[in-house]
């Protein structure tokens, strides 16, 4: 991995572990598979020791902080966008994890809700087109509370009125099968203990997935054929 410029370990001010040790493990974690655990063997066969809690707590701390480098190099996402709700367990109970995707399956955005209802819905779009150019279409569930929210953000100037609001579930088919992208990612992780530390790892989780979907573009800082830790590396660094 090429070094880091001298303002990255401003990052990792204070950190007792090595910054690309830390880069590593959280990239490992939301990437693949893997508990906290898991993480924390494989490092030990790299004769690093580093406990669980440590690993998590990189976790918390750094993936808000990446999320906001790479979102530097976002492509921009498509207008026609499928929306749908998914189901993720927090402190045993079930939440409600909304997420988009364009008609070519790349993410558009996701929030997670203790709630599924109008509010939680708008509270959804309004994120996602602070963080994306407003869609022309939309496709959604037959869950009334979702049209609704549509219709109140079109009649509050948040919408433009010319969105056309569909429903169809052979459209909505591209999201339900990308849930299973993030499902089968949080599986081994056996259930979050609060909606906060949920929220943040599902962050990390979507970052893994768009950047496997090739929703950003790096060429202005990596070399072609550059390899996934050095295209890290090189986002930190910018």
């Amino acid at each position: 991995m090429p070094p880091l410029p001298s303002d990255t370990p401003a990052l990792f001010k204070g950190r007792h572990f090595d910054r690309l040790l830390i880069i590593q493990s959280v990239r490992w974690y939301i990437t693949y598979k893997l508990s906290y655990r898991d993480v924390c063997e494989m490092m030990a066969e790299r004769g690093v020791t580093v406990v669980h809690t440590t690993v998590m707590r990189w976790v918390q701390h750094y993936v808000p902080v990446f999320e906001k480098r790479w979102m530097k190099y976002a492509r921009p996402t498509g207008l026609s966008w499928r929306v749908d709700e998914t189901y993720i367990k927090v402190k045993g109970k079930w939440t409600y994890l909304y997420r988009a995707v364009d008609k070519q399956g790349r993410t558009v955005d996701f929030l997670l809700s203790e709630k599924r209802d109008m509010a939680a819905a708008k509270r959804f779009f309004i994120k996602a087109i602070q963080n994306n150019e407003a869609p022309a279409k939309i496709t959604l569930d037959g869950y009334e509370a979702s049209h609704r929210a549509v219709a109140e953000l079109k009649a509050e100037g948040v919408l433009p009125e010319s969105v056309e609001v569909r429903t169809s579930k052979y459209l909505n088919n591209l999201v339900e099968q990308d849930h299973r992208r993030v499902k089968q990612r949080y599986y081994p992780m056996l259930g979050f203990k609060s909606i906060i530390n949920a929220a943040v790892t599902l962050s990390g989780i979507e970052l893994a997935q768009k950047i496997k979907k090739g929703q950003f573009n790096t060429a202005s800082i990596s070399q072609a054929g550059a390899g996934v830790p050095q295209v890290w590396a090189a986002v930190l660094a910018a």
